[in-house]
């Protein structure tokens, strides 16, 4: 029998929300950085097509912007956009307020690596889920996006990168 949110064993009673979300953080680490799906060079292409995400939801950003939004060292940013634009998922055009600068727009065939992503994630996400009663993951969803939007809230740095507490209804992480 396979072990749901209610029948589950209850956790150990010195768990917390924080222990939880440390742990959901080095699992999705260990993600992202390929050691539990495929090779480094396959986890770099990856890291690199996170960009899109923000790309695609807010519109052409200049990098530095990307890389604030982002919470990552402009440097690395630098190479990841380098990789999207080897790869056409991403072109570099004139930013129309500021010729002497660039932003960054996502091409056709970037819209296409993202869909990908997606899917991937939503099959993911699917298998995770998959003995969950359609009510137990919509409360979930309810409770993890309030968590997050007051996460964003109270924490400067994530809310001006996000543009306040606004909610954002199109997947895009």
């Amino acid at each position: 029998m396979t072990a749901t949110p209610d029948t589950a064993p209850a956790p150990a009673a010195d768990l917390s929300l924080s222990d939880e979300l440390a742990r959901l953080s080095r699992v999705l680490h260990a993600f992202k950085s390929g050691s539990l799906n495929g090779t480094g060079t396959e986890a770099r292409e990856r890291a690199a097509h996170v960009l899109l995400f923000p790309l695609t939801r807010l519109g052409p950003l200049r990098q530095g912007a990307l890389a604030d939004l982002v919470h990552a060292d402009p440097s690395t940013v630098s190479r990841h956009v380098t990789l999207l634009v080897e790869r056409g998922l991403v072109r570099r055009v004139a930013d129309e307020q500021d010729g002497r600068a660039s932003v960054l727009v996502v091409t056709p065939a970037g819209e296409a690596v993202l869909e990908t992503m997606r899917q991937e994630r939503d099959a993911l996400l699917d298998r995770v889920t998959a003995t969950w009663s359609p009510g137990e993951r919509a409360v979930f969803t309810r409770h993890l996006h309030r968590f997050v939007q007051d996460l964003t809230t109270h924490l400067p740095s994530l809310s001006a990168a996000a543009g306040g507490a606004a909610p954002c209804a199109e997947k895009d992480r």
